[in-house]
């Protein structure tokens, strides 16, 4: 039996089947594998993976991917994820939720349609105009929470995307603030598992689909940023080869492999979040500058008629410099590197 077809309405695979349809939705179905496990199509790029033997062998896990729809290197490694489940090369042994956000940017490979999906979450869409990235987040939000009660416990969540600009730190990540947390040390070592090299701590609530899941389901949710946004068919997926086999081993329960220390990502905190205050704002940082770029002591990063804001007494990096946003939003993250425990 070709599964794929089956459970894509005779499209080769899941990324196949999630561009056909880009906004329209699909009905629900559910295929059960050789060993019994079962994948529950939800909808429109929404798959539930459910083990045969619900023995919790370690946290429920969800995975997700295109909330830009122009970031497919991540789109592509599920799709990977997915079509090697449906040919037996692993074996579930957690329920694993799998999305990719937004199908219709996807299919013209921009980063959104009328609204930036990741800027819509805990609750954030209700104060969105009518449209679809609105509508998607509510219903992301939802898929979530009903994953959760049907697999209550821990959660694990690593949302994946890829970065506008050149990084000299190709693969970091992004830890949601949650007042009062620390990054387990199994999280570190995963992360050095898996590639990516450093992690930056987030400094207060925010909108995003990982900050979302951290404060409604008490998830470990991460932002992982891997790497250039390049259009479909011409990724490497290769260097994402650990985030691959890591995320495979998470599914399948597979015991972790001893990480050494010295392998864990090196810890930056954010200390400043630059936004664009409307007219009379500027930002002195070019274009072209990478993320990580390090700046020295009194520098001036921005300004408006009333406000400065230099680097203070110790250097600091600038990641996701943007000014070309909304009054209002996020136009960069000035950060420095951490000497805190965890």
């Amino acid at each position: 039996m070709d599964r794929a077809r089956d459970l894509f309405d005779g499209q080769p695979d899941w990324l196949a089947h999630t561009l056909a349809l880009g906004a329209a939705d699909c009905s629900v179905l559910t295929v059960t594998l050789s060993q019994g496990d079962q994948v529950h199509r939800l909808g429109t790029g929404l798959l539930e993976i459910r083990p045969a033997a619900l023995v919790q062998k370690g946290p429920a896990l969800i995975l997700s991917a295109g909330i830009h729809g122009n970031e497919t290197a991540p789109v592509e490694l599920l799709n990977r994820f997915v079509g090697e489940l449906l040919q037996g090369a692993w074996c579930p042994s957690v329920p694993v939720l799998l999305v990719l956000g937004n199908p219709p940017a996807m299919v013209v490979e921009e980063r959104f349609l009328e609204h930036n999906l990741n800027r819509l979450f805990t609750g954030a869409h209700r104060q969105a105009a009518a449209g679809y990235e609105a509508r998607r987040a509510a219903r992301l939000e939802g898929a979530c929470l009903s994953f959760h009660k049907a697999f209550p416990g821990p959660v694990q969540h690593y949302d994946l995307h890829t970065a506008i600009r050149p990084s000299k730190r190709e693969r970091f990540a992004l830890y949601p603030f949650v007042e009062g947390r620390r990054v387990p040390e199994t999280e570190l070592a995963f992360l050095g598992e898996a590639g990516i090299g450093t992690l930056v701590l987030q400094h207060r609530p925010a909108t995003t689909f990982s900050s979302f899941t951290a404060a409604a389901l008490g998830a470990e949710s991460f932002t992982l940023e891997l790497g250039r946004v390049r259009p479909f068919g011409q990724n490497d997926l290769s260097g994402l080869d650990a985030l691959g086999t890591a995320l495979e081993r998470l599914a399948s329960g597979q015991p972790s492999p001893r990480i050494p220390e010295t392998d864990w990502p090196e810890r930056f905190e954010v200390i400043h979040e630059i936004l664009n205050t409307g007219e009379g704002f500027r930002f002195h940082i070019a274009d072209d500058v990478a993320n990580f770029t390090l700046y020295p002591p009194g520098t001036l990063i921005w300004e408006d008629d009333t406000t400065r804001y230099r680097v203070g007494a110790e250097p600091e990096a600038i990641v996701f410099p943007n000014p070309r946003v909304p009054v209002g939003h996020r136009v960069g993250l000035m950060i420095r590197s951490c000497t805190c425990d965890h």
